[in-house]
């Protein structure tokens, strides 16, 4: 069971929904305005945290089977028995399986992230706002086919109401103090293997400064068993 954090205006595991919207390859292929990779990692984070802190989490995919393709296998595995709802609507707030999907969490604050961000991001973000949620769009999961297109779109929706986060800012506001131990171990997990410099931070400061033994992560095993 999680210590309850103070809310104050704040997210905390027990306030909100993670909603991801259309991690799929298609997506991705189209997107140009960050490196693709890095929005993987970034969406793998919010996943992972949302695991963490038992946060409800809403999959949904668009036209996998015509067009976009499956949700990425990286996000599945982290997101264990948590199945996609399918749409045709570029719009998730115009699906109806979505929406209830949303309210059945009872949660008023939506953590969002999606490709495209003009769209798929964007047109549910300003809807859900307008039914009364209030919507945290995690800007470093989203991307679009330039710039220019994920910057309008964030204008677009803070100009709305949302508020722009990171995966990283998300997963801290969600832990808020370290003397959690309940999910410390878990949060410094993510960190070393997702968050480049503060990880390796990390790792330094528990080893160098603080004499920790080395960070044993599973051996790797190479698939097909060579």
């Amino acid at each position: 069971m999680l210590k309850k954090r103070s809310e104050k205006g704040l997210l905390t595991p027990d306030n909100c929904v993670v909603a991801l919207i259309d991690l799929q390859g298609q997506m991705l292929f189209g997107t140009a305005s960050h490196d693709r990779q890095t929005i993987i990692n970034n969406n793998v984070v919010l996943a992972k945290a949302a695991q963490v802190f038992g946060v409800p989490v809403v999959l949904s995919t668009v036209e996998s089977k015509s067009f976009s393709g499956n949700t990425w296998p990286q996000v599945l595995a982290a997101l264990p028995g948590v199945a996609p709802i399918e749409r045709s609507s570029m719009n998730s707030w115009d699906d109806d399986n979505f929406v209830a999907a949303i309210k059945k969490t009872g949660k008023k604050k939506i953590v969002l992230s999606g490709l495209w961000t003009e769209t798929c991001v964007a047109l549910p973000t300003i809807q859900a706002i307008h039914d009364g949620y209030e919507v945290y769009v995690v800007e470093d999961c989203c991307g679009d086919v330039s710039l220019l297109s994920h910057e309008n779109a964030m204008k677009r929706v803070i100009q709305a109401g949302a508020k722009p986060v990171t995966a990283l800012s998300t997963l801290l506001e969600w832990q808020r103090d370290w003397a959690q131990r309940d999910t410390y171990d878990a949060v410094m997990d993510i960190v070393k293997n997702h968050c480049g410099a503060y990880g390796i931070g990390v790792e330094y400061a528990y080893t160098m400064v603080h004499g920790a033994p080395p960070t044993q992560f599973p051996t790797y095993k190479i698939p097909g068993g060579h």
